[in-house]
């Protein structure tokens, strides 16, 4: 350092002077050594396509339920439809039994929450068929809220009296012990206990095992009715579409519901007056024959 810039230096110290400080400029960053990633062109050689975003229109949701409400939760559908009635006695030597009045017949099916059984399973919709003068009688009873329960089996057990005789499809196993344990948990009078019943799966089953492919309730349709279902809803896709209504969905599959179970009592009176002839048929020397 020359003499003159020590003594410059020495008198701005004398007088209290700072030497400013020149602020030092950021140095610039490093450029990225690391070339740039086009995702974009790697998904195409990898051949992922974009997914494109649907824009499906969405549904809209209804809650309208057919029928009428006859107390609270339980509706209650009625239909009449001119049939094939069987004779005033109906011949049941083919379920192993004698005969019955037509009037007293009742054609009965349940729609429920589980295929298993059980206490835990409940039947949310009954349907029921008879006889009257001017064609066959379907009545439905189903229930909108758990609370409501009761009230349908006290509904039903009126519809039925100490003469009533029972027709059903597998209800025997099912349809029936299910029923009976409703009302022994609701603690009323089980209106069903001590009546004939006509179980139509197993004369079907006798008579036809060897035959069909299998013996459920839509074949035997198939076969004797030449009924086939279209857009029918499968029973094991009740309790869905019951449960899907009671947590503020759509009644849409509820009603289909109830169209299956229309059509399963339907299907057992046109069954019954089937089978109604197969004692004649059998009888004749050409059913001896087979």
């Amino acid at each position: 350092m020359s003499d003159l810039a020590s003594r410059i230096k020495a008198l701005r110290a004398q007088a209290g002077v700072r030497t400013p400080v020149r602020p030092v400029a950021p140095a610039a960053p490093a450029a990225d050594a690391r070339p740039r990633v086009d995702l974009a062109m790697l998904r195409r050689m990898a051949g992922v396509r974009e997914r494109a975003t649907s824009h499906r229109p969405t549904r809209p949701v209804t809650r309208d339920v057919p029928g009428v409400e006859i107390a609270a939760g339980l509706r209650y559908i009625e239909h009449m439809h001119a049939w094939s009635a069987p004779p005033d006695i109906v011949d049941l030597t083919f379920a192993r039994l004698t005969q019955a009045r037509r009037d007293r017949l009742l054609h009965f099916d349940t729609e429920t929450t589980g295929l298993a059984g059980g206490t835990g399973t409940r039947a949310f919709m009954i349907g029921a068929a008879d006889w009257r003068p001017e064609g066959l009688r379907v009545r439905q009873l189903y229930i909108t809220a758990m609370a409501a329960e009761q009230a349908m089996l006290r509904e039903f057990a009126r519809w039925i009296d100490a003469d009533t005789v029972l027709v059903s499809y597998n209800g025997k196993s099912y349809d029936a012990p299910l029923l009976a344990t409703r009302y022994r948990l609701a603690r009323m009078v089980n209106p069903l206990a001590g009546l004939v019943h006509v179980d139509l799966l197993h004369p079907m089953r006798r008579r036809y095992r060897s035959v069909w492919e299998n013996c459920r309730m839509q074949t035997a349709e198939r076969h004797l009715l030449r009924i086939v279902r279209d857009d029918d809803l499968p029973g094991s896709e009740a309790p869905r579409a019951w449960l899907t209504y009671l947590r503020g969905g759509s009644s849409t599959d509820l009603a289909r519901v109830a169209e299956h179970n229309l059509q399963d009592v339907r299907s057992l009176s046109a069954l019954l007056v089937e089978a109604h002839g197969w004692a004649a048929m059998d009888a004749s020397p050409a059913g001896n024959e087979k």
